[in-house]
């Protein structure tokens, strides 16, 4: 017996998340990136991580395209970044409202986020509606600030001590 995909729903809205966009950029798409919450470290030697995209999302194609992505953490105040990459605005508008540059990779790094990640494709599993996306972590870029975080369907941010 499986749980409906409303009661799945309302229970990972429970769990709180960082907030991250994952950018990439391939000859053949262009710059192309999208929100997500479900993104996890996987390993320290070799350094990975995971990101998890839904097989109709269009970032997807271009990753797997350009075989490399990075994932941007985003940042206290940064709501409005995640609401242009999860569909509020068109790919090119996206990196126009936001300053960016080309990583190491060749993918974007969103620079005013709170860390970014370049990596280069290391597996890619297909698990139900979704591709987990398994990166080896090429490059680290770490800034200052506090996260934002998604729970129960609404942004939020840490308390203060």
């Amino acid at each position: 017996m499986t749980v409906s995909a409303d009661d799945f729903k309302k229970a990972m809205q429970l769990w709180a998340s960082g907030v991250a966009v994952v950018t990439t950029q391939s000859e053949k798409l262009g710059l192309q990136g999208m929100t997500v919450t479900s993104f996890a470290s996987v390993s320290v030697e070799p350094p990975q991580i995971l990101v998890c995209i839904n097989e109709n999302a269009d970032t997807g194609e271009g990753i797997a395209a350009s075989g490399c992505f990075a994932v941007n953490v985003l940042v206290e105040g940064q709501q409005d970044i995640s609401n242009q990459f999860a569909g509020g605005a068109s790919q090119q508008q996206r990196f126009a409202d936001n300053p960016w540059q080309a990583g190491a990779t060749g993918a974007p790094i969103l620079t005013n986020t709170l860390m970014s990640l370049e990596c280069t494709v290391a597996e890619k599993v297909k698990a139900g509606t979704h591709w987990i996306i398994v990166g080896e972590v090429q490059a680290c870029h770490c800034r200052t600030g506090e996260p934002v975080l998604y729970y129960h369907g609404a942004y939020r941010q840490l308390a203060a001590n």
